[in-house]
């Protein structure tokens, strides 16, 4: 979406607000962020993320989280946000490592704004923004360019102990999830009442259910495999073929030969020392 010139409007998408921004104050053009309530069908188990979460797209790859939070907050006060490469199906509520799975995200991104009560929605429809908002100020910098490099190459710079602290504690996360399923596993093989055990077959690859879709390919690798046997029969009867045919053409060179030397001793010509 490209910039806008001072009063001139942007058409919004359908039910989306536009929110008109821009870099710093002293910028002429403006952009247009674009906003509207979030709601998506089976999320019965996250009521909060209904009434709470506001929906923004089109946001300009320099802006960042914490600047978002700042736009908002004129509407209430803000909880949580979190910015995508694209829509997905719920926000996340896991926590986010600091030092991997850090994917620099390019182009125009979309973030999900949660605000802490459902005030907030309310109050961000109740609103009408006339005027820009200015990104980037003096107390709240967007560096760009190769001040950002600067930046981002700081920020990479890992804290040995800090890194240390979350590895462990990752680790003790999953012993204890491994020591879980061991216990799951230990109760699934005790016996019933009766004294019968449940065997399942286990590894790398359990056992498949026999479904129609899965009778099919069976079906089919065994066609692939009669069909390969045959042609190899095939070519076994030609390498048969071949073999007595090469056996036969010595045998008649062998034959000819046998009458030239015949010719020979008869001529007195033949001397073979």
């Amino acid at each position: 979406m490209r910039g806008t010139m001072p009063g001139q409007e942007c058409a919004a998408p359908a039910g989306y607000k536009g929110i008109p921004v821009k870099f710093s104050a002293n910028h002429t053009s403006q952009h247009y962020l674009y906003a509207k309530e979030h709601k998506v069908r089976g999320q019965a188990d996250k009521p909060q993320l209904q009434k709470n979460t506001l929906f923004v797209i089109n946001i300009p790859a320099y802006c960042t989280e914490k600047c978002l939070s700042r736009l908002f907050s004129c509407c209430g006060h803000v909880e949580s946000v979190e910015v995508l490469e694209k829509p997905a199906p719920s926000v996340k509520d896991h926590a986010v490592s600091k030092f991997f799975n850090l994917n620099a995200l390019k182009g125009y991104k979309v973030a999900y704004v949660v605000f802490k009560n459902s005030s907030g929605l309310h109050e961000f429809n109740s609103l009408k923004f006339t005027t820009p908002l200015v990104l980037s100020g003096e107390d709240h910098v967007i560096k760009t360019g190769i001040q950002g490099w600067i930046e981002g190459y700081e920020m990479s710079l890992v804290d040995v102990a800090e890194l240390q602290a979350e590895v462990e504690q990752y680790m003790q996360e999953y012993d204890k999830k491994v020591a879980e399923k061991e216990e799951e596993a230990k109760e699934e093989e005790e016996p019933d009442e009766d004294g019968w055990v449940t065997v399942t077959r286990k590894g790398r690859r359990p056992g498949l259910a026999r479904t129609e879709a899965f009778s099919i390919r069976v079906a089919e690798k065994e066609k692939k495999k009669r069909a390969q046997k045959e042609l190899l029969a095939f070519y076994a009867f030609q390498n048969r073929n071949s073999k007595k045919e090469f056996l036969a053409e010595l045998h008649r060179k062998f034959e000819e030969d046998k009458q030239k030397i015949a010719i020979m001793r008869a001529q007195r010509k033949f001397r073979p020392y």
